[in-house]
């Protein structure tokens, strides 16, 4: 099994419950990987800024500061290239395009899909390119 101990996963999602979910997810699917959670684009941004992250999973629609934001805040304010993929209940055509006109690497929508969440996290986490073990 691979182990993931030298990446490093920032979860910006203001809902608790859906937050321990996604690290519930991360630990199982990732053994070793580092998280970082932030409630909201804001603190995101703030923790981002103090250290580098290997991919950033966002909801959308957050206080404070939305995933819009925190996906500017990281491409255009820090000049980052950090994967960042967004997890979303706007499961619309439009959200998506508009999701990834920003800046964002990729787009899953809520409730989660086991596989096609573990198919993203490989695609940007692990360098051999596919999820084949």
């Amino acid at each position: 099994m691979t182990s993931f101990e030298d990446k490093k996963v920032l979860v910006a999602e203001d809902s608790e419950t859906m937050r321990m979910f996604i690290l519930f997810n991360l630990m199982k699917m990732l053994p070793g990987v580092k998280i970082t959670e932030a409630e909201n684009g804001a603190v995101a941004l703030e923790k981002l800024s103090k250290q580098e992250v290997d991919l950033i999973l966002t909801d959308m629609n957050m206080p404070v500061l939305d995933g819009a934001g925190l996906i500017r805040g990281v491409r255009n304010a820090l000049k980052r290239d950090t994967p960042i993929v967004v997890i979303t209940t706007k499961g619309e055509e439009k959200d998506r395009e508009r999701g990834l006109a920003l800046g964002a690497n990729g787009y899953i929508t809520k409730p989660l899909n086991p596989h096609e969440f573990r198919e993203t996290l490989m695609k940007y986490l692990w360098k051999g390119g596919s999820s084949g073990e």
